[in-house]
């Protein structure tokens, strides 16, 4: 079954006047139906606000990382461990081909169903799992591999066990190994990025967002929390944050907004499977045309413009 938001109520309800009308043949009724389906669809996304967006981002439907890796992957084997500690399950790393390149994948996965997201930890990594991805990185910049980057958490688990084993440290020394890794880095915020969970991955030479995903230093709910002690402010929390990607993209934290289906990628994996696909091989391609010292020196850059400061 289908899970529709508040705002799609109408889209709902003309779908299943069109699932009824396939029942009974109805040809000329199913004609009128779709018309009239494309045309709500496009009022009612056309106009979405930032918090509407953070729902489409945060949708149970919308295609996770382990559905990219399996839509846009051949040939892949799943690489396990930090070779430490143990195996974190909301960090995934493959191995395979994307076209004809052969890659490494690394995502953040969420988990559908209550033992699932159980067993991914809600999509919220330890320590072990940033640095299960290090260790893969690493691996890839031995073999001259590049590397896709899937993010999507509300942030990094900030359990004791958690922040005993090193939550900060295992962030920012991906923050500072990544900078300098030899091989293509693209990272892509497919659903929700939040905080330095998100940053652990997003050290790239290009960062995107799909259309519909969100980034952000802390959570709408954490920001109305701490700014107005009041939950029930978290749409007004949503707008002053500036997390959609049009906000980002205008302020140069990102560099691409990739152009999921305009019924978001929870209504059409497929196509927006391809559009990640499309982007990350034209991506490597740019990054293989250049020469290794200024795709170093172009992916410092990138991360030192961020921010300003004065004396």
């Amino acid at each position: 079954m289908a899970t529709y938001l508040p705002f799609e109520e109408s889209i709902k309800t003309i779908e299943e006047s069109i699932d009824s009308a396939k029942l009974r043949g109805d040809e000329d009724s199913i004609a009128g139906l779709t018309k009239q389906l494309e045309e709500e669809v496009k009022k009612s996304y056309g106009s979405l606000s930032d918090y509407q967006k953070l729902q489409l981002a945060r949708h149970p439907d919308r295609p996770y990382a382990l559905d990219y890796v399996k839509l846009i992957m051949r040939d892949y084997y799943e690489i396990h461990g930090d070779r430490a500690f143990s195996d974190d399950s909301p960090i995934i790393c493959y191995l395979g081909y994307i076209g004809d390149k052969k890659c490494v994948v690394i995502g953040e996965q969420k988990g559908r169903g209550v033992q699932n997201k159980i067993k991914r930890n809600f999509g919220m990594p330890n320590p072990e799992g940033y640095r299960k991805a290090l260790r893969v990185v690493k691996l890839a910049e031995k073999f001259n591999l590049p590397v896709l980057m899937l993010i999507d958490t509300p942030g990094a688990y900030p359990g004791i066990g958690a922040e005993e084993r090193g939550q900060s440290e295992a962030i920012a020394r991906n923050l500072f190994e990544f900078s300098d890794v030899k091989v293509p880095m693209v990272s892509v915020v497919i659903g929700e990025g939040g905080s330095g969970g998100a940053l652990a991955i997003g050290v790239a030479d290009r960062v995107a967002m799909m259309r519909y995903s969100v980034f952000s230093v802390i959570s709408p709910e954490g920001c109305a929390s701490i700014l107005w002690n009041d939950q029930s402010k978290v749409e007004q929390a949503t707008g002053a944050l500036k997390i959609t990607a049009e906000e980002l993209k205008k302020h140069g934290l990102v560099d691409e907004i990739l152009d999921e289906p305009l019924i978001g990628a929870h209504r059409d994996k497929e196509s927006a499977a391809n559009a990640l696909k499309t982007y990350f091989l034209q991506t490597i391609d740019e990054c293989n045309a250049m020469s290794m010292e200024k795709m170093l020196k172009d992916r410092y850059e990138k991360l030192t413009k961020v921010g300003a400061f004065s004396e």
